[in-house]
């Protein structure tokens, strides 16, 4: 489980570099916010799982 976890955490990571990225290139403000928000929500998540693995060794 927790190496999905760690997957879905670069996903977002990835996606919200592509959403903030696109979203400069454009002028779309909400897009570039979307893509930040991703980016926040993968790292959380990353974070996460690198605590529970510190603690499961």
């Amino acid at each position: 489980m927790a190496g999905d976890e760690k997957v879905q955490a670069k996903a977002e990571q990835a996606k919200g570099k592509v959403e903030e990225a696109a979203g400069r290139a454009v002028g779309n403000e909400r897009l570039t916010a979307q893509g930040r928000a991703d980016q926040a929500k993968g790292d959380a998540r990353d974070a996460k799982e690198k605590i529970r693995d510190a603690l499961t060794d």
